[in-house]
């Protein structure tokens, strides 16, 4: 049985099963309340992070958690757009879920990596563990998508050039000549 799911395809898919659901509810408890759900789990080490090192004042804390929770919520909307993508056929032979693919995978190990630094400032090895996993999930699939070969190409008619040349030839306008 042939199938044109690529592995990259593949491995995107499970990654947006676990990235839309954990980060879109991190992100909406960051907009709920913008202090408390930084201070969650999966965000302690940004906040301690901006308390200790940054030393921000409240607002700009709120404007930082928002920032992040728009980041966030823009990896769950590449890889949502992704999924949508990839469940045409279609879209899927020629490649067109890729980009989208692509950007979840930048904009995430972005804020993964810049996670992972924080936690690691502050001390925090539970939130190191997290964010590298994440970061390591995110990098693997890129690898993954740079490395695989592209897409066959289907094989275009050849087109006889002469015939079209001599049709092109015939239906083209004659100009009078008025003197």
């Amino acid at each position: 049985m042939r199938t044109d799911w690529r592995i990259s395809s593949f491995n995107g898919v499970l990654l947006a099963a676990y990235f839309i659901p954990a980060w879109a509810i991190v992100a909406f408890r960051i907009m709920i309340s913008p202090i408390q759900g930084l201070y969650e789990l999966p965000n302690v080490s940004v906040a301690l992070f901006i308390s200790d090192h940054l030393q921000l004042a409240a607002l700009t804390t709120v404007r930082f958690a928002w920032l992040l929770a728009l980041g966030k919520l823009m990896v769950v909307g590449f890889f949502a757009i992704f999924v949508v993508l990839i469940t045409r056929a279609s879209i899927r032979k020629a490649g067109g879920c890729d980009e989208a693919l692509a950007m979840a995978l930048a904009i995430g190990s972005v804020i993964s990596f810049a996670s992972m630094v924080m936690a690691a400032q502050v001390g925090e090895s539970q939130a190191v563990k997290l964010h590298a996993t994440e970061l390591l999930m995110l990098l693997g699939t890129a690898i993954v998508l740079l490395v695989e070969p592209p897409r066959p190409q289907p094989a275009r008619a050849e087109v006889d050039r002469s015939a079209t040349a001599k049709a092109l030839a015939l239906e083209q306008a004659q100009l009078l000549n008025n003197r």
